[in-house]
């Protein structure tokens, strides 16, 4: 599989991570309001142990009147510092998710709407599901960081921090012990935590291998079923998530290894701390109260390291995740709008004027065979050209190229006299209509299906376009007329219902240049004579470019360009070419012998 290439983040950091802050920025505020609720939340958690002292010391410390009194002070206080503690972190929680799930909504639509602006090179090059594993896994990755981790990060800094300040004002002598201690579990913190981020990348990836294969078996199952491929197909997805599975092991295993240390070497020095203090209690060195206070803040501070071991995980995750996404949003459409667009001329009645010169191409797959090789073709407004030739000749590839899904290597197009290359792409690509050889219905609708050709469009347009289409007559006898849902890629209809309704979908768009790709190859015989009316009064008022093998479809043409190897060899009507006794003619002598 091959993806997207573009300047990686620094490997073996988090450094990744910053490629999150535009997405950040604009929730100034809710971090702020996030910020705020954690500080109290963390000072309400920090002066608990303190309480916890003074109640030793003083209430079961005093006799009488004056201890109940001072146990009573004391309770009260700590049920105050939890209530603070409560409405403190219900806020964060809630403004915390709130961020992560905004943000996250963000970061898909910025990638999505990256990606659907892409050249068609990029779809050859990247495949459906390795782009969805990272609109979806890859995202809640870092939903998780943002709207959790990030949080539970700044919470235990927070607390490692205060606690770590008031264990030295607790007993300075036990605190420097403990210091040292855990120093000493920042070396394999560091190193497993390397590790930890190197194996969830490459978990990440083997997730979107199998999502990818998923997503492209599961488009062509009539394909696969048709031979009987299931048991393979099935086999070929299990070794895949088999794959998966063992490195999301090796990245549990190495997490596992590293909070298991982490807890080690922590508690363990807290233990032979807390072991110093207790002999430091009986010595009279400390009070219980001091002891006591000193625990509850050792044990803050322990468990503040060990979830930061454990947001670090999620956060090599989510470094991971990240790299992927910015990878994708760094790559750049080869095909660029001109910094200053040129308009193309006012509309006239006849359509567009078209003109190739010399226009040599290759795709960027295959860099050593020509698709086109000096291509030169004026086309006048109004007039209908057919482009005929074997498979292979260049015929879709010309469409391509008026589309400007590619730039030629040499020479130039023209639409009304403007190169298309110093045309915005929307209004290049708007002035076109297509009706492409590979039908696409959407999942939606009939109505929903022919309005994509212009989304403004008002019911009853739908509906003209429909009736000039041929396809009002089966459309209103479906279950629910133009409300009927198609099904995906629009299973419920035959070949030839699909296409009328993308020849409706090219009418109701009414562009200046038509371009037909096999518009009628899938029809038969009647639906072919209504669909061939109907195109004859739709190509009135505009210029047309037919693709078409069937020769009986393209015989009435202005002219007939007939391609070979990516060259054009003849040029002519139907019978001016069959006249001629090239190849035309010796397409049409096997066509219609055939026919008769």
């Amino acid at each position: 599989m091959t993806t997207p290439t573009a300047q990686a983040p620094q490997k073996n950091s988090l450094s990744a991570l910053k490629g999150l802050l535009p997405f950040l920025a604009p929730y100034k505020r809710e971090f702020l309001l996030a910020g705020i609720a954690l500080l109290v939340a963390a000072g309400a958690t920090l002066a608990i142990p303190y309480a916890f002292k003074q109640m030793i010391d003083l209430g079961f410390g005093a006799t009488g009147s004056k201890s109940i009194q001072h146990i009573n002070s004391y309770f009260l206080a700590l049920f105050g510092a939890a209530s603070v503690l409560a409405i403190a972190t219900s806020a964060r929680f809630y403004i915390v998710s709130w961020l992560g799930e905004r943000i996250t909504a963000d970061i898909r639509s910025a990638v999505y709407r990256h990606v659907v602006s892409q050249s068609p090179q990029f779809f050859e090059t990247t495949q459906t599901g390795e782009v969805l594993s990272r609109l979806t896994a890859d995202t809640t990755l870092i939903q998780t960081v943002v709207s959790a981790s990030i949080s539970m990060a700044l919470r235990n800094v927070l607390l490692f921090v205060g606690g770590l300040s008031m264990l030295f004002v607790t007993s300075a002598r036990l605190s420097s012990i403990i210091i040292l201690l855990l120093a000493a579990t920042v070396l394999p913190i560091v190193i497993f935590g390397r590790r930890v981020r190197k194996l969830s990348r490459d978990s990440q990836d083997r997730v979107a291998d199998a999502s990818a294969m998923a997503g492209e078996i599961l488009n062509a199952m009539p394909t696969v079923q048709a031979f009987t491929h299931e048991g393979i197909e099935a086999s070929r997805f299990d070794a895949s998530v088999e794959g998966a599975f063992k490195t999301g092991m090796r990245r549990n295993r190495a997490r596992s290894i590293l909070t298991l240390m982490v807890i080690l070497l922590v508690f363990g020095a807290i233990v032979f701390v807390l072991w110093l203090g207790a002999h430091a209690v009986m010595q009279g060195r400390m009070t219980g109260g001091e002891l006591g206070q000193f625990i509850l803040y050792a044990i803050l501070v322990a468990g503040a390291i060990g979830a930061l071991s454990e947001v670090l995980g999620d956060a090599q995750r989510a470094a991971g995740a990240t790299e992927r996404l910015l990878e994708l949003l760094a790559v750049q459409p080869v095909i660029q709008p001109p910094a200053f667009p040129l308009k193309l001329p006012l509309r006239t009645r006849n359509g567009a004027a078209l003109m190739l010169q010399d226009v040599t191409f290759h795709y960027p797959s295959r860099p050593q065979i020509p698709a086109l090789q000096q291509v030169s073709l004026s086309v006048s407004p109004g007039e209908t050209v057919a482009v005929v030739g074997p498979s292979g000749a260049g015929k879709t590839t010309l469409f391509q190229l008026l589309l400007r899904f590619y730039d030629p290597q040499q020479g130039a197009i023209t639409l009304d006299g403007v190169d298309v290359r110093q045309l915005d792409l929307l209004d290049l690509r708007a002035a076109i209509g297509i009706v492409p050889q590979d039908t696409v219905i959407f999942s939606a609708d009939a109505m929903e299906n022919i309005r994509y050709g212009r989304a403004d469009a008002s019911d009853a347009e739908v509906i003209s376009a429909a009736k000039m289409a041929a396809a009002h007559e089966f459309i209103e006898k479906l279950p629910q007329g133009y409300q009927t849902f198609l099904g995906e890629r629009g299973v419920r209809l035959s070949g030839g219902q699909r296409q009328r309704i993308a020849i409706a979908r090219a009418l109701l768009k009414n562009p200046s240049l038509l371009l037909l790709d096999e518009a009628t190859s899938a029809l038969d015989a009647e639906s072919e004579r209504l669909v061939q009316s109907a195109l004859e009064a739709a190509m009135t008022g505009r210029t047309t470019l037919i693709i078409a093998h069937r020769l009986a479809t393209v015989q009435r043409a202005d002219r007939i360009v007939v391609m070979e190897n990516g060259r054009i060899v003849e040029i002519g009507t139907h019978e001016a070419l069959v006249g001629l006794g090239g190849i035309y003619a010796k397409l049409a002598a096997l066509q219609f012998h055939t026919a008769s």
